[in-house]
């Protein structure tokens, strides 16, 4: 052998030469003008016939020089023009050529390269697809001779595209767009091919795939190497090939559709996982609407819910008694596991039959490890992907599996769908979710409920529930709020959407509370629990069964008393079941039939004997368990509190009786957390206690303690003074929205039970502020933690008047010192906010206000926070001085009147006795401390409307209108006043706030007379009119003023009625020349006003109706006087007319 140079090339091979010259051979013929044998004749004479020789011989060559020659040929191949039979023999003979050398060699394709080798595939399948179309039409059957090339050729093209390294957007553009062109003439294929039949017809032909073809083989490959390609470079895809995927999937699920029932073979499995794997990756992240394909694909996904599972016989169907709403003693475990002895026993690994034996002892203990990890579902479920993934499981396992991972494809698709457009989803409800017998596994109607109950694959059962999760969270606790439950015996019939909705959402409560009774997989009840959580947030229960809360409550609550097995999900599936428990204590409104129940159980005296058996002995079992190992679960905790809380605020009431239990739950808290309490909280000298609990833990006792307090008060405190008076003036009291705040219950009495006589309440409210204010309050105050004093001081702000009036001197001043001094000293914010608010609250007790001391401590603390640069301190600060500044009259004490009509009125007094001099002057002097002080607060406030911020806005006017309410005050003789009312109009006409605006046009109507406005009151009628008349034209400059539109029109009007009275008793002719020559929008104004019946007709409360139109009456009387005035007969003369109408 001749010995090589350096760099000289490696010798030749037998097989390189061999590939070699068969190429250069088929390039020379092909360039003959006149060649001896035809195109087909010569591959299969140079190239076809030495294929596995050429395949051996790839290896060795260079890669570039090997692609060169594989696309030489397929050029050649593209460009013959045999007869169909010789066409169709030399693309067989290529496409395996192809596949076999792309399985060894990895190629560099450019954009050109690729481009050519996809067209000259592309036209070898439209030959063999179409040949199959029409071998069926002849015989019916699909031809293997050209089906099983087809799919060769689409193997050759994977082959190529998996051993391609570098991909453009451009190049997975052109395959997506060719895979697409493949499905969609594979749809031509009317019929699957039967598994006997493709045996039979492949036994005669050289194959190196499976024997099983059939034509959805085919789409199996199309569909898997289109999911390659989206995984690769969906993201980047232009939005009309997106549009194009999603064309081809209506287009397949069409299909689909029609071929019921679905066919349930190894080939089938394989071809749906393929399409449905695909369709999830489609609409995992959609580039492009799905909204017009949803309910296609809905009706299609609800076909594979029960894949694999219709040829199983179920056991005696699971009958719920609809007259009694109890269920069955079979439950769906016992089904499943009926349903798995009619077949083959499942194959059980070597490890986990050990561990069967030893369960077999303890079969009847419902939270064994075993059950908790393998038998719950009735299914067994290993570490890998496949259930059933051992090689000595048997074949029909392996079919099982794959069955069951068709059914997690389709509902996961469906969870796909509802996160991409839960909207139009919303509309198929009917079709996913149960309206009637859940518990009963009706095949024929699979909803995700059916998966959920009876499918014998865990994950499946996982899959169904994760997507009943999707479904219920987000919008669609909107969507149901119009859901009602109606006992109806017609079938049917037509059913109205709130009907349907009351119905599923009943089977839901059905179905997931008997799983959460008798499930024992620990993941797939957190599952469970959390969509129960959202099914309880959605339900309208008000507009449900009456018993259906109850159920709920007593359901969980059995759940929680039996425990849960596994020490490491005992404590997060404890949490998650008290978390339901809160939730559905906290439904509002309250529910009459649950309030019995906490009644029942109270007054039996369950909750203090041993036997406990009751929903608040679960929770004051629980609760009293803080420093239990078991029980240290931050969530849990705070959940169990919170539960007790939602019970004092919805259910008040019971409260009252189980105080004790309450104060020690809280007390536990407290107590284990500040081992020492200072004297006196301040930031500098704040105790340093150890904490043993955490910070929101602590906080959410504090507001057990807060909510119990106000519910054993009764819910009397002063939360909202201005809005009580309100509620009884006309218009006023339609434009008010009721607001949800913490002081007041939202339920409406329903049963004499629940009547409790207020004194009763405020009796009982005395004996517990007292413990509190001895035992909680000292170990709190001085707390830390900021937001725990903050917590602590919000407790005062529910507190009543005749509850402080009780107490002793030493806790009362114990109270407002602790208050003056959070408001003053505290460096926290959020501790002088909540100082603040408290402050005003107790400022309005009579006892508070008239002393001169505490008042001037109050103003000062206040003061102080006017002036802070943060919003939520500055708002509470005003809000208390417009308290304050209401109640002043009680620190004047026999002088009602202003300094200078006092001095008219002293002179026979001074010359009458000296001790009544005396007196007189120290009357002055208090006089002079109230006139000091109201300067103090009326500046305050005007300094604190510069600050342009929304909610120190709205609270200045809030508080001017307390002020305007202090019936001692003389606005005329104040300097302040036209300020005050000029800032109230500057905010009436400028702000684009409508809530502010509804507030400045409410303090307005508050003064009683024209005095009372002084100089302003011409121009608080010009500027209310002018409103009034422009409403209709005011730019909304957000879509929160839409909802306090109406709320607008109706205070100005209430506002424009009550000066309007006034008008004649003024002596401003400007005034009563600009009513004059408003007469003609005045007169349509009160036309539109008693036609439309806005005060009369909608209004139920004849005596608010009745008030109405006495307003309405005394508004036009005083214009019809000024226009007598102003000699202007015939406009009187129409408002005459105006008044009898009304």
């Amino acid at each position: 052998m001749a010995a090589t140079g350096f760099g000289a090339a490696p010798p030749t091979t037998p097989l390189v030469r061999s590939w070699r010259t068969a190429f250069l051979t088929l390039r020379d013929e092909t360039l003959t003008i006149s060649p001896r044998n035809s195109t087909a004749q010569m591959l299969d004479t140079l190239i076809f016939s030495h294929s596995d020789t050429l395949v051996s011989a790839a290896v060795e060559l260079p890669s570039h020089e090997v692609l060169s020659d594989i696309l030489f040929m397929m050029e050649l191949v593209a460009a013959t023009s045999s007869d169909e039979e010789e066409c169709t023999h030399i693309y067989t003979q290529t496409s395996r050529l192809i596949h076999d050398i792309c399985r060894r060699v990895s190629f560099n394709l450019n954009f050109s390269s690729f481009s050519s080798v996809l067209n000259c595939f592309g036209k070898m399948l439209n030959l063999f697809l179409r040949k199959v179309a029409i071998s069926e039409e002849i015989i019916g059957i699909c031809s293997t001779t050209t089906i099983i090339p087809a799919i060769e050729c689409l193997q050759a093209i994977r082959c190529i595209t998996l051993s391609h390294r570098r991909w453009l957007q451009s190049e997975d553009t052109i395959l997506v767009k060719f895979l697409l062109d493949v499905i969609v003439c594979s749809h031509g294929v009317s019929c699957w091919m039967p598994r006997s039949i493709c045996k039979e017809k492949s036994t005669g032909i050289n194959m190196r795939f499976s024997t099983e073809r059939s034509s959805s083989e085919l789409q199996t490959v199309a569909f898997e190497m289109l999911s390659e390609a989206i995984s690769r470079a969906g993201s980047s895809f232009p939005v009309d090939i997106w549009r194009s995927i999603l064309e081809v999937f209506r287009k397949t699920m069409d299909v689909l559709a029609l071929k019921t029932p679905v066919v349930e073979d190894s080939v089938m499995s394989r071809f749906y996982e393929s399409f449905l794997c695909c369709l999830h990756l489609i609409l995992v992240d959609p580039k492009c609407s799905v909204s017009d394909h949803v309910s296609v694909f809905v009706a299609v996904l609800r076909m594979f819910l029960i894949y694999g599972l219709s040829g199983r016989t179920p056991g005696a169907c699971l009958l719920v008694d609809h007259e009694e709403k109890e269920l069955n003693n079979m439950d769906p475990k016992a089904s499943r596991e009926q349903l798995n002895k009619s077949d083959h026993s499942t194959y059980r690994p070597p490890h986990l039959r050990k561990r069967d034996c030893l369960n077999v002892k303890h079969n009847r203990a419902r939270h064994s490890q075993c059950m908790s990890d393998n038998e719950s579902s009735a299914c067994n479920v290993t570490s890998s992907d496949s259930e059933f993934s051992d090689g000595d499981g048997s074949a029909k396992e392996s079919g099982i599996g794959l069955n069951s991972r068709v059914r997690v494809a389709a509902i996961t698709c469906i969870q796909d769908l509802c996160q991409a457009d839960s909207k139009s989803l919303s509309m198929q409800w009917s079709l996913l979710l149960p309206t009637s017998d859940v518990l009963q596994p009706r095949m024929h109607d699979a909803t995700l409920m059916t998966c959920l109950l009876f499918d014998p694959c865990l994950k499946a059962r996982m899959a169904s529930a994760s997507t009943l999760v999707a479904l219920l969270d987000g919008l669609s606790s909107i969507f149901l709020q119009v859901a009602e439950y109606k006992e109806s015996n017609k079938f049917g019939s037509f059913m109205a959407l709130s009907s349907s909705l009351g119905k599923i959402l009943l089977e839901l409560h059905r179905g997931l509370l008997y799983l959460i009774e008798h499930e024992a997989h620990s993941k797939l009840l957190a599952l469970l629990f959390k969509i129960i959580k959202l099914v309880i947030l959605s339900t309208p229960y008000s507009r449900m069964p009456p018993n259906l809360l109850p159920i709920v409550v007593t359901s969980i609550r059995t759940r929680v008393e039996e425990g849960f097995w596994l020490k490491s999900d005992r404590n997060s599936l404890l949490a998650a079941a008290i978390g339901c428990l809160t939730l559905a204590l906290s439904t509002s409104p309250s529910s009459a039939q649950l309030r019995k129940m906490l009644y029942d159980e109270v007054s039996t005296g369950s909750i203090e004997t041993e036997k406990k058996s009751g929903v608040l002995s679960t929770l004051f079992e629980y609760s009293m368990q803080w420093s239990c190992p078991t029980i240290c679960l931050e969530a849990l905790q705070i959940y169990l509190l919170q539960a007790l809380k939602a019970v004092s605020h919805n259910y008040p009431n019971i409260v009252a009786a189980c105080w004790e239990q309450v104060s020690a739950v809280v007390y536990g808290f407290l107590s284990n957390v500040c081992l020492e309490a200072p004297s006196r909280q301040s930031s500098e000298h704040v105790g340093s206690p150890t904490p043993f609990i955490n910070e929101k833990v602590l906080i959410t006792a504090i507001k057990v303690l807060d909510e119990g307090l106000r519910a054993v008060s009764g819910f009397q405190g002063t939360e909202d003074l201005s809005d009580d008076k309100l509620m009884g003036i006309p218009f006023a009291s339609d434009c008010i929205r009721m607001k949800k705040v913490s002081s007041a219950p939202s339920y409406e009495l329903e049963c004499k039970d629940d009547v409790i006589v207020n004194f009763e309440a405020c009796e009982l409210g005395i004996q517990q502020w007292c413990e509190a204010v001895e035992k909680h309050m000292p170990l709190i105050l001085c707390h830390s933690s900021a937001m725990v004093r903050a917590a602590s001081i919000t407790c005062f702000a529910g507190m009543t008047s005749s509850v402080f009036i009780c107490f002793t001197k030493e806790k009362q001043d114990f109270i407002l010192s602790s208050l003056v001094h959070a408001a003053v000293h505290d460096n926290v914010p959020s501790v002088r906010s909540a100082a603040c608010r408290a402050i005003g609250i107790i400022s309005c007790f009579p006892q508070v206000s008239q002393s001169a001391e505490v008042l001037d401590k109050f103003i000062n603390a206040v003061e102080i926070n006017t002036r802070d640069a943060l919003i939520s301190v500055k708002s509470n600060a005003v809000r208390a001085l417009g308290y304050i500044s209401r109640i002043l009259k009680f620190s004047t004490s026999k002088f009602q009147n202003t300094l200078v009509d006092y001095h008219d009125r002293m002179t026979d007094s001074y010359l009458s006795s000296e001790n009544l001099m005396v007196c007189q002057q120290y009357c002055i002097s208090d006089s002079l401390q109230d006139f000091n002080r109201l300067a103090r607060i009326v500046q305050a406030f005007i300094s604190c409307i510069n600050t342009g911020n929304v909610k120190v806005q709205w609270n200045v006017c809030h508080a001017l209108g307390n002020l305007f309410l202090n019936e001692t005050l003389r606005l005329q003789d104040m300097d302040w006043s036209p300020v005050v009312f000029g800032i109230l109009l500057q905010l009436l006409r400028d702000s684009s706030n409508f809530k502010i605006r509804i507030q400045a046009a409410a303090a307005l109507a508050v003064p009683v007379s024209v005095p009372d406005y002084g100089l302003s009151f011409s121009e608080i009628v010009q500027s209310v009119e002018h409103v009034m008349e422009n409403i209709d034209e005011d730019q909304i400059s957000g879509p929160s003023n839409f909802k306090y539109r109406v709320s607008l029109q109706k205070q100005l009007t209430l506002t424009m009625l009550h000066i309007l009275r006034f008008t004649s008793s003024t002596n401003d002719q400007q005034l009563k020349d600009f009513l004059v020559k408003k007469a003609s929008i005045l007169e349509g104004w009160f036309k539109g006003l008693c036609s439309s019946g806005e005060g009369m007709l909608d209004v139920q409360d004849k005596y608010i109706a009745d008030r109405k139109r006495v307003m309405i009456s005394s508004a036009i009387q005083s214009l019809i006087e000024v226009y007598k005035e102003k000699q202007q007969d015939a406009i009187a003369q129409k408002f005459e007319e105006l008044k009898n109408n009304v």
